[in-house]
């Protein structure tokens, strides 16, 4: 009896040190969603902006840009995944990573070769556990991201995306990230950064608004070689902030639901440990009145 009042106080004092972990995790995740937040809303007015611009002259231009063309047939398309850099998350990481893979399916089954570009440590090891080699991988910072590494995940596939389809270049280039909604939902999203699919084209002109000419100096083709790359990096960067925020309400409610657990597991030991105490108690008192009765029935 002695022996399982002891493990029931060890697993009681386990559950409390897990307890401790987890709520501080809790903590942390709750004060940087706030600044991850205001993040993703302080880069919507520019990532808006470079939007309606690039739309303006994909629209009010009659030339075949390479950015904006959709090729005649394509063989090879680019998956970007962002992913994060440790666990403890719950479902983040795995529900970004089931969306690359079904993506991944139904690109083959149209013929298209995939390859892949991997932001994150959990997405490396998914594809490295599956022996599906990476284009390119970039690790570290998921939490808290940086333009510097946008700016560098956006130079990798326009490189690839220009470069012949023989000669190792890819044709299409899509994105999965997670889409911060609120502190609940976070929705996997899937979107075809390139060719340009245009997400805010220039609205119709209301009643009192009158759309202006666009004359383009210097040439459109010109204009659109500037845009384009900055509409790029300014796209993965917001997806990579709506990720990081993604990522933090993922781990708070992780982290909030382990407490839970612990409170749970701590009220279940503590009641068994004190059912096991009085059990030992009780016997030492029927052995105590035993020997009483023994030496009473001696005399």
């Amino acid at each position: 009896m002695g022996s399982q009042l002891r493990v029931y106080r060890q697993k009681i004092r386990s559950a409390q040190t897990t307890k401790k972990i987890t709520r501080a995790m809790e903590l942390i995740s709750a004060s940087r969603i706030q600044k991850a937040q205001a993040r993703v809303a302080a880069s919507a007015p520019y990532s808006r902006a470079i939007t309606r611009a690039v739309s303006a002259v994909a629209t009010y231009s009659n030339i075949a840009h390479v950015l904006t063309t959709e090729p005649a047939k394509i063989e090879r398309a680019a998956v970007v995944v962002f992913a994060s850099d440790r666990g403890l998350a719950g479902a983040f990481s795995s529900n970004v990573l089931r969306e690359s893979e079904q993506l991944a399916k139904l690109l083959r089954e149209q013929g298209k070769e995939v390859v892949f570009f991997l932001v994150g440590r959990k997405a490396n090891a998914f594809f490295a556990f599956r022996r599906q080699a990476a284009e390119r991988v970039w690790a570290g910072g998921t939490d808290l991201p940086e333009f510097e590494t946008a700016k560098q995940i956006g130079e990798a596939v326009l490189e690839v995306f220009l470069r012949d389809a023989k000669d190792g270049g890819v044709d299409e280039i899509h994105v999965v990230f997670n889409r911060f909604v609120n502190m609940v939902n976070q929705v996997p999203e899937v979107i075809r950064l390139l060719p340009l699919e245009v997400v805010e084209g220039v609205e119709a002109p209301g009643d009192a608004e009158i759309m202006p000419l666009y004359e383009f100096e210097p040439e459109a083709e010109a204009v659109l070689d500037a845009l384009l790359p900055v509409y790029i990096e300014s796209r993965i960067f917001n997806a990579m902030l709506q990720s990081a925020a993604s990522e933090h309400a993922s781990r708070q409610r992780a982290m909030k639901s382990a407490s839970d657990n612990a409170d749970t597991l701590i009220r279940d030991f503590t009641r068994l440990s004190n059912n096991a105490r009085q059990s030992e108690i009780t016997q030492q008192i029927s052995e105590i009145v035993g020997g009483a009765d023994a030496l009473s029935s001696a005399k």
